[in-house]
């Protein structure tokens, strides 16, 4: 079992509360538990973030395949599954689904699910039917799903001060 972050994680991150220029060890400890084998994301989501062009793309493209996993053997019969389960006998509407299976949302669920692996993500629960949200789609697929804080808090990640380089 691994992490398998969403961009949302990714952008939040730099934007908000771990910018790259004041928290970088939130960034050493995302390189770090890559390393371990114990966190990563997928090639569409880092297709997402190497497209916005900025210090996290430069960030992004540092960590390549290593870091944004893409889609072997055992990922292809879980898309199958994430998109049947998408398509059929779900409250969403028509172009919903369309979408969905569109974005890198239905890689990262289907790379959980073929892996066993945990998605983090910033998205909340949603009654609308008008787009699956990814806990919707875990929720519904058996997926373990939480949010950046409950991974920081469960892996007891701590960022400790330290002199100034």
């Amino acid at each position: 079992m691994a992490y398998l972050l969403d961009a949302n994680v990714f952008i939040s991150a730099k934007n908000l509360h771990y910018g790259l220029d004041f928290c970088p060890a939130f960034w050493e400890w995302l390189i770090q538990e890559n390393a371990a084998g114990r966190l990563y994301s997928i090639e569409k989501v880092g297709d997402e973030v190497l497209a916005l062009d900025d210090e996290l793309s430069g960030w992004a493209e540092a960590r390549g395949d290593s870091f944004f996993l893409r889609p072997d053997a055992t990922v292809f019969p879980a898309l199958a599954a994430v998109s049947k389960w998408a398509s059929s006998g779900q409250r969403y509407v028509p172009a919903a689904v369309s979408t969905f299976l569109q974005v890198a949302d239905y890689y990262l669920v289907s790379h959980a699910k073929a892996g066993g692996h945990v998605v983090v993500t910033h998205e909340i629960p949603s009654a609308s039917n008008r787009k699956i949200k990814i806990p919707d789609a875990c929720i519904g697929l058996g997926i373990k799903c939480m949010t950046p804080y409950e991974m920081l808090r469960h892996e007891r990640a701590r960022f400790i001060l330290g002199p100034r380089p």
